[in-house]
């Protein structure tokens, strides 16, 4: 066992008005399994390379293990899968490899094949497994489910079950829930670390905030109360005080006496002035960490026509070959659908014949004539120009699609950027964000929460919740889809 110690770690980035961390400081034990959460631009992907020594910074990082960063970027992807391993790993044997991938449910083929064939997640497993090899490193592991399946996922979270020391990026609650053991959160003040995982985390952060809001709310109403207490005091103060040269009457006066109720009148009022600073204080003290997550709102459209789609004995083929099972299903206006499979089980492919690509198939297939669909694709490549340029072109109200991306935490900075210097996450709230200002019959959205964070997920899911708009989605986060879908439709890969 060892540590990393963080003590007033400062940075910001040359420009910027305000420090991304200031005074920051925590202790991680190297023997922890953390994941790392924190919404989009809240400075995950920073923390991570101020820790590698890539920027430089204010305070102390001190550490007696050596990191390494998942994705591992490789230079050559023509080379065999083995030969990646080796390079990454030059000290392991054959077998511990083996070994490894076996424990990810992988049969060991897949090394003597050029890594660039392999899938995405074929390319992850041999990616990790190489760096937990590799030796006692600590290991940054950045958003290692993106795009994955629901059965590949599952093998990761049996690995990383059984292995330690290392930091785990995700915004997969689920996954965050299996695997790690220690919550870090990149709050808006501070790095929080709290052992656990990602719903106890979650249970403490709610409990946190509503005990701070109730504080917050007492103490409002005492400054509130000793504000106007302090004012009547004051008040009595000045009238009493007054009296020993006011009075006209030809009554003695004991002025020493008046004068000293007002002074103890004016004490009191002093002292109740230091109360109110001290409640002020501990008011100024709240709040700080809550983060704000208003309601977004979607338009949907209700069809006349119903079922909006019919699909029987369905089956897609691509080069002539046929790629999942037999399916049929009835969409009706507010189903919410979800497609589940294996990568590569034809799953988009569904979604592109919906939206009227041609696609080969054979089956029937009918759509009702005259509805809006309104798209959110898995790529962002297309995005650029400002957020102003995007909206005319999509024809969307700018303030509507502004709102709500001000809803899923974009600074007003980022409403002048280009969308193409985005980060994934921001560029993917983008596409949500115009999609959710389009009224439309059926929203079709394509894996639309890779790299969006937590809190950005349950607002996009307490939206579709209340306004129940059709919408037919493929995503591999198995919390959004018990929420939210009200049908699920299975692919299988079609085996003769």
């Amino acid at each position: 066992m060892s540590l990393i110690n963080v003590n007033n770690l400062t940075f910001g980035y040359e420009g910027s008005i305000n420090n991304v961390f200031e005074n920051v400081s925590f202790n991680i034990d190297t023997d922890w399994k953390l994941g790392l959460i924190g919404r989009n631009g809240k400075g995950k992907t920073t923390f991570l390379k101020l820790l590698l020594g890539e920027y430089e910074y204010k305070g102390i990082i001190s550490k007696n293990v050596e990191f390494d960063y998942f994705p591992f970027e490789v230079k050559n992807k023509e080379k065999m899968a083995i030969e990646v391993v080796n390079e990454i790993a030059p000290n392991v044997e054959d077998w511990e490899i083996i070994k490894e991938l076996n424990l990810l449910n992988t049969n060991a083929e897949i090394l003597y094949r050029n890594f660039c064939l392999l899938s995405g997640g074929e390319q992850i497993k041999i990616l990790l497994i190489s760096l937990f090899l590799k030796g006692e490193n600590f290991l940054f592991i950045d958003e290692p489910t993106n795009h994955l399946d629901s059965e590949t996922k599952e093998n990761l979270v049996e690995y990383l079950k059984n292995k330690r020391s290392f930091i785990l990026v995700s915004h997969d609650r689920d996954f965050l829930d299996k695997v790690v053991d220690h919550i870090i959160s990149i709050n808006n003040t501070n790095i929080d670390i709290q052992k656990g995982n990602f719903t106890s985390w979650k249970e403490n952060k709610e409990a946190q905030d509503n005990f701070e809001q109730t504080q917050n709310e007492r103490l409002t109403k005492d400054i509130n109360r000793l504000e106007k207490a302090s004012k009547n005091t004051a008040k009595w103060s000045d009238k009493i005080e007054k009296t020993k040269y006011n009075n006209k009457s030809s009554e003695f006066v004991d002025r020493g006496y008046i004068g000293h109720q007002s002074a103890k009148m004016m004490k009191k009022a002093k002292v109740m002035e230091k109360r109110i600073e001290k409640t002020i204080q501990q008011k100024s003290t709240l709040l700080h960490n809550i983060e704000k997550a208003d309601a977004l709102k979607i338009t949907p459209l209700e069809s006349r026509k119903s079922p909006l789609i019919v699909a029987n004995n369905l089956q897609i083929e691509y080069n002539k070959k046929t790629i999942f099972d037999k399916v049929s299903f009835e969409i009706e206006n507010g189903d919410r659908i979800a497609i589940t499979g294996k990568n590569g089980a034809g799953k988009s492919s569904i979604l592109k014949l919906i939206l009227g690509e041609k696609i080969n198939y054979t089956g029937n297939f009918k759509k009702v004539n005259d509805i809006k669909i309104s798209y959110v694709s898995q790529s962002t490549e297309h995005l650029k120009g400002t957020l102003k340029e995007y909206a005319r072109q999509s024809k969307i109200e700018e303030s509507i699609f502004k709102a709500m991306l001000s809803k899923m935490g974009f600074t007003n900075s980022e409403f002048e950027s280009d969308i193409s210097k985005m980060s994934e996450g921001q560029k993917k709230k983008v596409l949500i964000a115009k999609s959710i200002s389009e009224p439309a019959n059926i929203y079709i959205w394509d894996e639309p929460l890779n790299y969006i964070d937590i809190l950005t997920r349950i607002q996009i899911e307490e939206a579709i919740l209340k306004y129940k708009p059709t919408l037919i989605f493929v995503e591999h986060d198995e919390a959004f889809v018990k929420k939210v879908a009200t049908k699920v439709i299975r692919l299988k890969k079609y085996e003769k």
